[in-house]
């Protein structure tokens, strides 16, 4: 994953129109959200799914681009598990929309196994 070549295609997609562009870097931390360490992760991801909620977010009021990138397989802490892209209009329509799309690729899109050793 390149974080740099993708912020500058969704700043090409979004053709001059975008006031705004969101990048966020999902990394696999060392520990879980309850606080339990973690060594690795597997990671599955419905990528018909994922090109649905990035279609849905493309039609969002003022958004002008939206872009992911998310890895399968098995990652190591540290390593890029996703990056979502959103560029549009203005601050407020840019972080509604990379809030939304993110909360659904989690819910919708990915399922991770964590691995303790």
């Amino acid at each position: 994953m390149d974080v740099v070549s993708f912020f500058e295609r969704l700043k090409m997609l979004s053709g001059g129109k975008a006031g705004m562009v969101l990048v966020h870097n999902g990394i696999v931390r060392d520990h879980s959200r309850d606080g339990r360490p973690v060594a690795s992760i597997d990671v599955e991801a419905d990528s018909v799914r994922l090109e649905a909620i990035l279609e849905e977010a493309r039609r969002l009021p003022g958004i002008t681009a939206v872009l992911a990138e998310v890895r399968q397989g098995h990652l190591k802490v540290g390593e890029d598990v996703m990056l979502l892209g959103v560029a549009g209009d203005i601050r407020d329509n840019v972080i509604s929309a990379m809030t939304s799309t993110l909360d659904r690729i989690k819910k919708e899109v990915t399922k991770k196994k964590e691995y303790r050793d």
